[in-house]
């Protein structure tokens, strides 16, 4: 029997240099990806004021790039990427199905609520 706390785990991974380049090379796409969708979302924050017209596309487009940059985290860092395709509809089509009726009623309770109390009205 092996000692617990004298076995030396890292003895165990047998990986060879072709394996660690493809690992790295996954680490930095995801890496870059993420940074990138990140800097569109700055880049549209600071480019259109909360007053333009655009400010709505603005919104949307923060909600589905969100939605996106989740979805991938679950994929590559819970290595939810390398289940079978049933496996990671069965964990992600309820997660986008419950997101997407949250955002349905944070939006239709947001417009009640502006058409109970309009914008316009004076304080």
């Amino acid at each position: 029997m092996i000692r617990d706390d004298i076995y030396e785990y890292s003895l165990d991974a047998h990986h060879d240099e072709e394996k660690g380049k493809k690992l790295r090379k996954k680490i930095y796409f995801v890496t870059i990806l993420l940074t990138v969708i990140t800097m569109v979302e700055v880049g549209l924050g600071i480019a259109i004021k909360q007053s333009d017209s655009g400010w709505p596309f603005v919104k949307w487009t923060f909600i589905a790039l969100t939605l996106l940059k989740a979805g991938y985290i679950v994929l590559s860092f819970m290595h939810l990427g390398d289940e079978r395709k049933g496996m990671r509809y069965v964990i992600l089509i309820p997660y986008f199905v419950f997101l997407s009726y949250l955002i349905f009623v944070l939006i239709w309770e947001g417009l009640a609520v502006g058409e109970a109390f309009p914008l316009t009205q004076g304080l």
